[in-house]
């Protein structure tokens, strides 16, 4: 990277942020707000064109074949989503924690970085439009400026992992005004009356202007679906204490395996032996079906040698049912009163993409009036529990491929590191999180965690994730083109659907019958 880039993005980011943090959230007077506004938009410029011209950050495209040698020697640690997800997961919880008032003094009109990321409309219960207006016309500077934050935090990831800067940044101020319009829909005080809640608003918006307007192929770089939900989740583990995850970990890793197990062989068998479908195919909607859509369906093709269209195959799939889980089960456990933990649980036996199952989880949420409880036994369920089979079934299938179906050309021989490199990183974020918040938690007083720790930290945690969520769900729906999806027959979608349902019927006895007790009570 050119040093005079360098030294110029330094010099403006510092001064940028430096003023931001000392006077200008103090002050809030407009004129000194701009100051730090166009210092650090002057230092994002400079640091995206000379990001340009370093090996490790430019495109794929615009590297020889040394520089890609140079830029593999970084490993995964700097160019995986996971990674990344943690980092920046991680980070924004070590930036509450530092900011964080001492026991027993009280400070109401503090405002930090944290507090401004986690700025949105959604509280409001606004009646009239003139009290919208009023807040935008009020907080625009704020605003501005939390576009610019959320800019700087995503962008540079991105740059890294190989996207470039100009497409995404154009691609997420797009994302970002929809996202406000989404959260000021579910600001709304009549909107819980019409079950307009921000995840499901911004997944339906994103599907009717992917299908009814022609988006240029190059505006999906800010789209980033995988990123979004594993930064989110990873900020989730803050507002869970760890003593939860350890006493709740089993029984939901109990429930996931049967669940699992029952899913992935349930397809492998009816698409093998009644509908003659290729094993490598099979074994793919298997895992795609029971565990953990997208991502599973990638690492068991990898794992298993399977042919590009029989990835294309199983992503339709998904996300099909995805969409209908997102719509069928919130309103499903509405009409069959389920407590919100219940049903979290159930959804997440049931549904098999993390970003579809959290939306639908929050949404039944906030309709019981629980959106936590929900969440809390969702997160349980999928992310500790069932998306730990990725690396399972990867290591599974590879063995099976390379022995048992005695091909080598059709599957990648098992290693010992195999369930590591399949293993999901992110999770190990969410456990730091968790972790980090709930040692800060023990160091405060019963009073001062409900007085200084839930509003300073955890609950500006929630809004930041809230935003995180909304940009993953929106993502979803803008990335979702039905003329687009692989054309699918009867021999994939009867086997997958047959999965599906058992899923969803052993999930349901599990959550309600078997656990109900235990996840109703769950704190």
């Amino acid at each position: 990277m050119n040093r005079g880039y360098l030294i110029l993005a330094s010099v403006t980011l510092l001064l940028g942020g430096g003023s931001l943090y000392y006077w200008w959230l103090s002050v809030e007077e407009f004129i000194r707000g701009m100051v730090p506004l166009l210092l650090l938009a002057v230092g994002l410029i400079t640091l995206s064109i000379g990001l340009r011209q370093t090996p490790l950050l430019a495109v794929d495209g615009d590297l020889d074949s040394d520089a890609r040698q140079q830029r593999r020697r970084f490993g995964d640690f700097l160019l995986k989503e996971d990674w990344w997800a943690i980092w920046l997961g991680v980070g924004l919880v070590g930036l509450g924690m530092m900011h964080l008032p001492e026991s027993g003094v009280v400070r109401a009109d503090d405002f930090g970085l944290l507090q401004l990321l986690a700025l949105n409309p959604g509280g409001l219960k606004w009646s009239h439009w003139s009290q919208l207006t009023e807040h935008f016309l009020t907080k625009g500077d704020l605003y501005l400026l939390q576009f610019f934050l959320w800019s700087l935090l995503l962008s540079v990831p991105c740059r890294i992992m190989g996207i470039s800067t100009r497409p995404f940044l154009t691609s997420f101020t797009l994302l970002y005004l929809i996202s406000i319009a989404v959260f000021a829909v579910g600001g709304w005080v009549d909107a819980p009356q019409y079950n307009l809640e921000p995840p499901l608003v911004a997944l339906i918006v994103g599907l009717v202007i992917a299908n009814t307007v022609k988006l240029p192929p190059w505006l999906s770089a800010g789209f980033r679906v995988e990123f979004y939900v594993k930064t989110g989740i990873v900020l989730l583990g803050a507002t869970f204490p760890l003593n939860l995850v350890v006493t709740a970990g089993p029984v939901a890793i109990g429930q996931a395996t049967i669940v699992s197990i029952i899913g992935c062989l349930t397809i492998y068998f009816v698409g093998t032996r009644f509908f003659a479908l290729d094993r490598r195919l099979a074994a793919v909607l298997s895992v795609g079906g029971s565990v953990c859509g997208v991502s599973a369906s990638m690492a068991i093709a990898a794992a298993v040698g399977a042919k590009k269209e029989h990835i294309y195959t199983s992503v339709t799939l998904v996300v099909v049912w995805a969409l209908v889980m997102i719509l069928f089960l919130p309103f499903v456990s509405k009409a069959l009163d389920l407590h919100p933990g219940v049903a979290g649980a159930w959804i997440g036996t049931s549904e098999f993409a993390d970003a579809a199952g959290f939306a639908a989880a929050s949404t039944y949420g906030k309709m019981a009036g629980d959106e936590e409880a929900a969440i809390k036994a969702f997160t349980l369920m999928k992310v500790i529990g069932r998306d730990l089979w990725i690396g399972i079934w990867a290591l599974v299938w590879a063995i099976v491929a390379t022995t048992v179906w005695r091909d080598k050309d059709r599957g990648d021989i098992p290693q010992r590191g195999e369930i590591w490199r399949r293993f999901p990183k992110f999770v190990i974020g969410f456990f730091i999180a968790s972790l980090l918040a709930t040692l800060v938690s023990n160091s405060y007083s019963a009073t001062d965690f409900v007085e200084i720790v839930k509003p300073h930290l955890l609950q500006p945690i929630a809004a930041v994730r809230g935003w995180v969520f909304i940009f993953c769900f929106l993502s979803i729906g803008l990335t979702t083109r039905f003329r687009d999806l692989k054309a699918v027959n009867m021999q994939t979608i009867t086997p997958f659907s047959i999965g599906v349902i058992i899923n969803v019927i052993i999930g349901f006895i599990l959550s309600v019958y078997v656990f109900g007790d235990y996840w109703s009570n769950l704190s």
